[in-house]
């Protein structure tokens, strides 16, 4: 593997991403981690494989007895794509550096067991693990040779990136989708899947450089990294989750509304707007053009709380049609159209906390439904325990007609416990800085739980 570490801190670094997506997605029932090895070889090997049982109380942890990809693992060039050979999903992986998700286990074209004995596997989704090769510490070695694809193609030639792993996590029948928030749960934690193993070669690097000091300075060191990695990597992680769970309770919220106001989706409509306004420029080869075009596309697959979506649309739209129109100059008509249509996206952000739209859904009593609003649409910046349990008091209410009111209230719950796992490891981080910056003190770390 391109980042040296312990086996031993590999596979638990493996477990701990496989128990926290498992955790974090009910659908989700199995996981399992590949090892990418160093080019040109570049051997997957499976390292851990956990279960989590039907009551996700515990999950159970091993590798098949049988299979091409436990030790010593499968060299590239026995599972990449060609002639005469069954197309795989890890060759997918690992050559295009892509995710691949298989949402019908009997139309899928890399299953190996539907292509070679025509029966079907399970659903899953596999996702490549990557690091920028900027990132790897060669030690004075000579760069690494690449292998090449069956038509002599270099793999990862223009691109930043290697890749190091890949993560492949198993899901109850047609409950996963190509792109679904799922898959993009996964990507997520892949990213940060990197930065653990990257601390834990710091931290293992660190550890040697520490050998001259004491015993008990060694020992409250590696105490506060493993807790700093924990706390950073994971606390930002699963809040980042919490947002996103949220802003897709905040999407249905609002098609409800626009159900009972038999409406338009006005962030649609203006994004539609601007799109035709940016073609009518004929400016398609240009860079600033091109960004501005991904900017007004990726908007709408954001799920922003008003205040930040509005800042985001200042920064990223409404400032680059500013640096557009200094270079290709219109009329004051059609500047004044387009800073209009700007204004009516940024308007259209408040559609979930309009008293009138609000006003039409009576599903549930009135008090819970302005208090369902104040939780959906607020620009909370850190973990906030007592909002978030509130929220899944109300996701409770049977009569709240959200699509995922029951899987999201699931969801949250798990996230709100790891979350406060996670800032009991914050509380103990402090404790250990100041042992360490102060040399020692009388409390324990059981007495400041």
């Amino acid at each position: 593997m391109y980042i040296k570490i312990d086996k031993g801190l590999l596979e638990k670094a493996c477990r701990e991403m496989i128990e926290t997506i498992l955790f974090c997605l009910p659908n989700a029932f199995k996981g399992t981690i590949y090892r990418i090895g160093k080019p040109p070889e570049l051997v997957a090997e499976r390292i851990t494989s956990g279960i989590i049982e039907d009551d996700a109380a515990k999950i159970t942890w091993g590798l098949p007895a049988n299979s091409e990809y436990n030790f010593p693992g499968k060299p590239w060039m026995e599972y990449r794509d060609q002639p005469g050979r069954a197309l795989e999903a890890m060759a997918w992986c690992v050559e295009k550096q892509k995710s691949w998700t298989a949402e019908d286990a009997n139309a899928n074209m890399r299953s190996v067991r539907l292509q070679v004995q025509g029966q079907s596997e399970d659903f899953y989704h596999m996702e490549p693990v990557l690091v920028r090769k900027s990132d790897l510490k060669l030690g004075g070695a000579p760069p690494f040779v690449y292998p090449v694809n069956f038509e002599g193609e270099v793999l990862w030639k223009d691109s930043p990136f290697v890749v190091v792993a890949v993560i492949k996590i198993h899901f109850h029948p047609y409950t996963i989708k190509i792109g679904s928030h799922e898959t993009k749960v996964i990507k997520k934690l892949s990213r940060s899947l990197v930065t653990q193993l990257l601390s834990y070669q710091l931290h293992q690097e660190s550890t040697r450089a520490m050998e001259q000091l004491a015993a008990d300075r060694i020992n409250a060191c590696n105490l506060l990294a493993d807790s700093l990695r924990n706390s950073i990597t994971k606390s930002g992680i699963i809040f980042n989750l919490i947002k996103q769970e949220i802003g897709r309770l905040r999407d249905q919220w609002e098609v409800l509304l626009l159900e009972k106001n038999k409406g338009k989706n006005g962030k649609v409509e203006a994004i539609q707007e601007l799109n035709e306004l940016l073609l009518s420029l004929r400016e398609g080869d240009g860079v600033l053009y091109k960004d501005l075009s991904n900017a007004q596309h990726k908007f709408l697959t954001l799920s922003l709380p008003p205040q930040t979506g509005e800042n985001w649309v200042t920064k990223q739209i409404e400032s680059r049609w500013i640096k557009l129109l200094e270079r290709l100059p219109q009329d004051s008509q059609k500047q004044a159209t387009i800073f209009k249509t700007i204004d009516k996206l940024k308007k259209a952000l408040y559609f979930g906390q309009d008293p009138e739209n609000i006003a039409q859904y009576d599903k549930i009593p009135e008090d819970v439904k302005l208090e369902l609003v104040d939780l959906l649409y607020k620009n909370n910046d850190h973990f906030d325990a007592s909002s978030l349990e509130r929220l899944i008091e109300i996701l409770e209410n049977y009569a709240l007609d959200m699509p995922s009111r029951e899987p999201s209230k699931k969801t949250l719950t798990q996230l709100k416990a790891l979350a406060e796992t996670m800032s009991q490891l914050e509380r103990n981080t402090n404790f250990l800085l100041h042992e360490v910056l102060n040399g020692g003190a009388d409390t324990s770390l059981d007495s400041r739980s």
